[in-house]
């Protein structure tokens, strides 16, 4: 199968198959997609999945249509939004991208790649994503999904993430100026629902003729990946301080993990344990502290164990019901509840 006869095959099979996303127009509905919508979606889906980040896009659209309407937000309410899709710190991009393009370009956001790049927050995949998808110029789109797609056509036998340069070459040489936003939803597609990590469906695929992986029997052994190191380990304090329903929440300083958001008032994070007596000296308040069990964490680039303490007092906070604490980054939930919920 040559390159065209592949993207043909794809393209059709696209046609019939492809996902319904909010933030997709169809193929064949005669109209690009929105271009905050392409931005917004793609922003969000860099650290988690469509279907965690579904009803984050439908509450974020519905609340600020426009560009312009989330520029226009104050970043705490932003901020608590985001809270549970992680890395806050694309939630300052966000907005500030967000307000380069309504300030400075009246809302409208550049249609060619090189424009996407000068915004700020915005890099290589997602600037190639939203000129692709949302004003169908020809651009190399490549996310986890087309590089699993690239390693299992082509058999790339370098692992990840060295194979990087080479996969992105190999999905450069299939992409054209015919119908670029619908081939690089159509790769993605295909990668998400048919060539998946784990069982692909090779039975499904309307490329696999030409797949040199399948050839050989060893498709679910791309890509090839170096052996992770394992994660260090952090370890923290919580002090979950109460008044009646109410609990004390802190803002964390704008820059730096969770930079920015409300949380529990927490130590520092180590490597080493904190003892009862660390953690007591270095209580927010003077309080009858009592400890409350530890809850486990995973960043990306470490694992922390939290302890919890609970106690009722009086601190300069910002006290929010318990009802409102399931905007709060997953982390402090997690530690929020289990403080509410059980006591040593």
């Amino acid at each position: 199968m040559n390159a065209p006869a592949l993207r043909a095959a794809l393209l059709d099979w696209y046609d019939a198959h492809a996902r319904s996303l909010p933030w997709r127009a169809p193929p064949g509905a005669g109209k690009r997609t929105d271009p905050y919508f392409v931005w917004l979606s793609e922003v969000m889906l860099q650290q988690t999945t469509v279907p965690h980040a579904t009803p984050y896009f439908l509450a974020f659209t519905r609340r600020w249509p426009t560009v312009s309407d989330l520029a226009a937000e104050e970043d705490a309410e932003v901020m608590a939004a985001w809270a549970g899709l992680g890395y806050y710190a694309r939630a300052r991009n966000l907005l500030a991208c967000a307000r380069a393009v309504a300030g400075r370009r009246g809302g409208v956001f550049p249609d060619t790649e090189e424009g996407l790049l000068r915004l700020p927050g915005v890099g290589a995949y997602t600037a190639a994503a939203v000129a692709a998808i949302a004003f169908d110029r020809e651009a190399n789109v490549v996310d986890g999904n087309v590089e699993r797609v690239m390693a299992r056509l082509f058999a790339v036998e370098p692992p990840l993430p060295d194979s990087k340069p080479e996969l992105k070459r190999l999905a450069g040489s299939l992409a054209t100026a015919d119908r670029p936003g619908d081939w690089a939803q159509a790769l993605m597609d295909l990668g998400a629902t048919v060539c998946r990590p784990k069982a692909p469906l090779c039975d499904r695929c309307p490329i696999s003729g030409a797949c040199a992986a399948y050839a050989r029997g060893d498709q679910e052994t791309f890509p090839r990946k170096t052996k992770k190191a394992e994660r260090p380990r952090r370890h923290g304090v919580a002090w979950l301080l109460t008044d009646g329903d109410r609990v004390a929440l802190v803002r964390r300083p704008p820059k730096g993990l969770l930079g920015g958001m409300l949380g529990l008032p927490t130590s520092d994070w180590r490597a080493a344990p904190w003892t009862d007596a660390e953690a007591l000296a270095a209580a927010p308040t003077v309080a009858a502290w009592r400890d409350a069990g530890e809850i486990e964490h995973v960043f990306t680039h470490f694992a922390l164990t939290l302890r919890v303490f609970r106690a009722e007092g009086a601190m300069a906070a910002e006290w929010t019901p318990r009802a409102g604490l399931e905007a709060l980054p997953s982390v402090f939930l997690k530690a929020a509840k289990a403080g509410l919920t059980r006591l040593v």
